[in-house]
């Protein structure tokens, strides 16, 4: 029995967006006779081939229900309990998770304030200090986001000298991949040379974003830098005893280019979105359009109107800024319908 209406769109988040009719074919052909619980199965043993040609002979996946657990567990592998992790202000570590990542693990994080949402040498040197200072909890991770809160795309150079600057002062280095297809189809480059070769020890692998059904993955790069994920997933109660269907959730968007081809479309409809209010009157946009995010200011009676017809989130009450995210299913109409309704509420 279907409860709600399937015409209705929405901007606020690309959680909105239901799972790619691509992926529940993959959940159904995972179906059928009895497969072995906990990861022991055909599905999650052809994720971590797949895993390895993607990033590397030495990667392998950990299949997590979502984002917060791959992040809290990525962040307990490679930290001791008196580690503290370098992040942005901005980031969802810090502001969307309820305090998990400090609360589950002990760990401390030290926020950054950055202008586009990433971090760089200098800026991690900020909190990279106080090494040996029993006082001071010991910053010995960065956790770097991509893409960015805020839309924006860390470069591959930018990645490596994060990484570069990292390890050199015996930190690991964790990615919050949420929205790492998005980035992928912006950069069009393999996932390797982003996160492997330019030196990210540990991945939080996103998939929710990108049409599947609650799975995502921890990724490890580095076994030399993480430690424990066999256990540390049942303790952080991120252990799925019918892996198969997450592990096959996650093997479809490789099959046939799935990830990408639906993470380039709703960059696309973003690009779209620009474009058509790309110099409006009482229109600012705040941050650069490189993947499916746009944040822009726009005075605050407009955004109310705007609110009675369409779901979007305002980021910054304060300015006025807002975010309209677009999905794998958004659609060139929605967009067009979307900038038409912002065009005439901000006309004279």
């Amino acid at each position: 029995m279907r409860l709600h209406d399937t015409a209705f769109r929405a901007f606020a988040s690309d959680n909105y967006a239901g799972v790619h009719p691509e992926v529940l074919a993959a959940i159904a052909d995972a179906d059928g006779g009895h497969q072995t619980s906990y990861g022991e199965d055909a599905y999650t043993e052809r994720l971590n081939e797949v895993v390895r040609e993607q990033f590397g002979a030495q990667a392998e996946a950990f299949p997590v229900f979502n984002g917060t657990g791959a992040n809290v567990l990525s962040l307990t592998a490679v930290l001791p309990r008196w580690g503290a992790v370098v992040a942005t202000g901005t980031s969802h570590i810090h502001n969307d998770e309820g305090g998990a990542p400090e609360r589950m693990t002990g760990l401390k994080l030290f926020t950054v304030p950055t202008p586009e949402g990433k971090l760089t040498p200098e800026l991690i040197a900020t909190e990279a200090r106080g090494f040996g200072d029993e006082h001071r909890a010991q910053p010995l991770a960065v956790s770097i986001t991509q893409s960015t809160e805020v839309g924006t795309v860390y470069s591959v150079d930018e990645i490596a000298a994060v990484s570069e600057f990292a390890h050199s002062h015996g930190m690991a280095v964790h990615m919050d991949g949420a929205r790492i297809w998005n980035a992928a189809a912006a950069l069009d480059v393999p996932f390797r040379d982003f996160t492997t070769d330019a030196g990210v020890d540990i991945l939080s692998f996103g998939g929710t974003k990108n049409g599947l059904l609650g799975a995502e993955a921890v990724v490890v790069l580095d076994p030399a830098k993480a430690d424990g994920l066999v256990y540390l997933r049942k303790l952080t109660m991120q252990l799925g005893s019918k892996m198969r269907f997450m592990s096959a959730q996650l093997l479809a968007l490789f099959d046939d280019d799935l990830g990408l081809r639906s993470a380039r479309h709703a960059n696309a409809m973003a690009a779209r979105l620009r474009g058509a209010l790309e110099g409006v009157d009482g229109l600012r946009f705040t941050q650069a359009t490189q993947a499916n995010a746009l944040f822009a200011v726009l005075p605050p009676d407009a955004t109310a109107r705007l609110h009675e017809r369409f779901r979007f989130y305002d980021w910054d009450a304060a300015t006025g800024e807002v975010r309209w995210m677009c999905s794998f299913d958004t659609t060139e109409q929605d967009i067009d319908a979307f900038a038409a309704a912002i065009t005439a509420e901000l006309a004279p």
